[in-house]
Formats: C-alpha cells, structure tokens, sequence
C-alpha cells in the first residue's frame, strides 16, 4: 500500500512543487491515465495532469472522470453476445479457417479487431458464476508464449472462445509444409531450440506462474496448436483456457474426490492420437503431468521432423505399418543413433552433445509413470540452458543466431 502511495505522488508533483504544494489525497472521481506497473500484474497507478484547471473541473464533474477513468482501464475479458459472433462469421458460412471432429475456428472481425473464433461443444456445462469467474481468470493471465483470450460467447451447449489473432503458422505445418514436404522453414538449429525454448515458458507459466492461485491444465498441447510467428520465428501455444471453459477440467472444491470421480463417469473424454498419455489413455484423468507428456512428443517432433504418429503401407504385408516418433526416438536413443535420427533436413549442422540431451529430456517427459516425469519448471531451465549452450556452438563455427524469414506461401 506504501509503494503505490509513494508511485502516485512522483507521477503527480511537478519537480519544483514538491515542498510547497502537497497533492491532494487520491481520490477516484479525479480523471488520469491508468498505466500498467507490469506487463504480467493488474497492480495500476494513476498519473494524473498536473494542470490545476484539471484538478478543479474533475472534481465538479465526478461522473464524466468515472467514465473516462473507464476507459483508460486495460480491456477487460468479455461475456460476447451471441448474435455479434453470427454476424462476424456471416452467419458461419465464412469459409473457415480450420475445422476437426471437436472444433471449428474462423479468423472476423469483431469489435473492429481481428480475431480467431473456436466453436467447442461443453463437455460439461458451467453454471454462469463459474463460466464468468474462469473467463476472467483466463483474460489476466499474460505471457510472450501464449495467444490472450479476448472474451466467450455462449449458445446453447456451445461456446465460442474469441482469442487475438497471430500471424503465421501452425508448428506442424512449419514443420512439414503441406505442399512439399521435403521444405521447412525450420532449417536452423538454433530456430528449432527457440521454438522449443518458447513452449516450455509458455507451458511454465501455465502451470506455476499465473499468480492467480488456481492450478491451470491446458489439455491441447500438440504441434497443430502451436503458432510460428513471423517475424521474428517464435513460438505462442493456442487454446489456452479451453480446457477450463469447455468443461474438460472436473470441478474443484472440497469433496475434489467424489465429484472429479462422478465427472469422469459422465464425461466422455477426447484426445488426438500420438498425444495421449497412458494415464488419460485409461482413466480420462486430466492433469499438468499429461501435458508434460504431450510436450514431450512435441519437442521429438521438432527434433526429428516426422509427426507424432503416421500410418504407411507396408510392401510385404500389404497392410500399414503404424510408426511413432516416441518408438522410433526411444531406439535411436538407446542404440547410440541419435545423429541418424534427427531430421536429415538440417544436414548434420547443429550441436549433437545438445540434440542428445534434448532427446533425453524428452523421453523423461514420456515416462509412462506419471510422477517421474519432471515438472515443468525443471523443463524450462534445461530448455534455457540447452539454447545457450545451442548459441555457444553457434558462435563458435560463426552460424547467425537471429534470421529472420518468410511464413508465406511458396
């Protein structure tokens, strides 16, 4: 409370008035500019003008300062109305932007900004109370890593989750592009351990570092829910908030046991294949430590440049052959053919001393007991400390560290 005090009266007491002239007590009707103290905290201070016409006119006029002290505030999560969804999405006849057995999205405009809508079904109905405190809950978290929920609207057993639109592409798609495979934008070893390096902050903060005293699951990590961004290539992780929107997350409170197990009998549960812990696999049971398993697919995926599981023909049988990067990683690991294994696309230049530490790390996040895997906050200092260790190779054999390319289509 002494440090906020302390903050208005520098941002109000001109220099050469300090002494003579003491600032009135704060007072909220007074009109200002709220300023943010921190990209990641909802901490504000007010500047106030230091015209003392300004001081005179905002004090007979309590109403107008109220209003205009409203608006100088940061956006605040939104409750959309259903019909203002319809009408950006013309009536959701707009061709969308992606669309799968679980989702729809389409990138409008709504409120005169840019955004991705994503249509989900509830898996679990919210009650109002529930569905507004989650919505603003998710609205204060900020990252570099994560893409900002903008609002929800709601109709029927659906909900509409708007999130600000980035700029770029899907990681798998980076990864292997549709239209010929054998390209990647991805051809730097150093880009690959910044985009890894990204998702593991992303995914910290997810689970240790909101602030918020609630322990979030994202319950969506996979490579198609990842964006590159262009430019700079970095990596933001989609979806956040979904899990808890959708009702995909058992309800928490003080009977936790007798309530997450009826939930899990009512609940059908959903998951991409390759992705799945073994865990969640059997029980349906949501954790952080499943999305330590997806990560851990995602990072081999990155490494090797092959997706999570693929079916091809097999020429002997005649039938297809399932292939998964987390067996064929495990055998390279395990006979010393790490080199050999990681994507023949970056042709040998990179680090193998931190390729194989990377791939380790990784099968640690796929343990099938889920209490070995690490958490993510030991993830994220081996990250960092891996992509140093990347820049020092780097510098060493005169590689750039910061290029900068082209997300377009070729």
């Amino acid at each position: 409370m002494c440090k906020s005090k302390k903050m208005i009266s520098r941002a109000v007491i001109p220099p050469s008035a300090k002494t003579k002239n003491p600032p009135p007590p704060f007072d909220p009707s007074t009109s200002g500019q709220i300023m943010s103290s921190s990209a990641s905290t909802s901490s504000f201070y007010v500047n106030f003008n230091k015209d003392s016409q300004s001081w005179k006119s905002s004090r007979s006029s309590g109403r107008n300062s109220l209003s205009s002290l409203r608006e100088a505030l940061p956006e605040q999560p939104r409750i959309y109305d259903f019909p203002e969804i319809r009408s950006a999405t013309q009536n959701f006849l707009q061709p969308p932007l992606s669309s799968s057995s679980t989702a729809t999205s389409w990138r409008c405009v709504v409120r005169g900004q840019t955004v991705v809508v994503i249509q989900r079904k509830f898996r679990r109905l919210l009650e109002t109370p529930e569905l507004v405190e989650r919505v603003a809950m998710i609205c204060r978290s900020h990252h570099s890593s994560l893409i900002p929920l903008k609002g929800v609207a709601v109709s029927g057993n659906y909900i509409y989750l708007v999130y600000e639109y980035i700029h770029g592409a899907n990681l798998r798609d980076a990864l292997r592009n549709p239209r010929n495979p054998n390209f990647t934008i991805l051809s730097n070893w150093m880009l690959r351990v910044q985009i890894v390096s990204d998702i593991a902050s992303g995914l910290d903060y997810i689970h240790n570092s909101t602030g918020l005293g609630f322990d979030f699951v994202h319950n969506h990590i996979k490579s198609s829910s990842i964006i590159v961004t262009d430019p700079p290539l970095g990596a933001k992780i989609c979806h956040f908030g979904t899990a808890e929107l959708c009702g995909e997350i058992a309800k928490r409170n003080s009977e936790s046991d007798v309530d997450v197990e009826s939930n899990r009998k009512e609940m059908k549960f959903e998951g991409t294949r390759g992705y799945m812990a073994p865990e969640f696999q059997s029980t349906g049971a949501v954790s952080q430590k499943s999305d330590v398993y997806a990560f851990g697919v995602v990072v081999l995926e990155v490494a090797s440049g092959t997706e999570a599981l693929k079916y091809v023909v097999d020429e002997e049988t005649g039938g297809y052959a399932r292939i998964s990067v987390v067996e064929t990683a495990r055998e390279a690991f395990d006979g010393g053919r790490i080199r050999q294994w990681v994507d023949p696309r970056l042709r040998d230049s990179y680090p193998v001393d931190v390729a194989v530490k990377l791939v380790r790390l990784a099968l640690e996040c796929l343990d099938d007991n889920p209490n070995v895997r690490p958490d993510t906050g030991q993830i994220a200092v081996r990250v960092s400390q891996m992509f140093l260790e990347s820049q020092i190779w780097a510098n060493k054999i005169g590689l750039p560290t910061d290029i900068t390319l082209s997300l377009g289509p070729r």
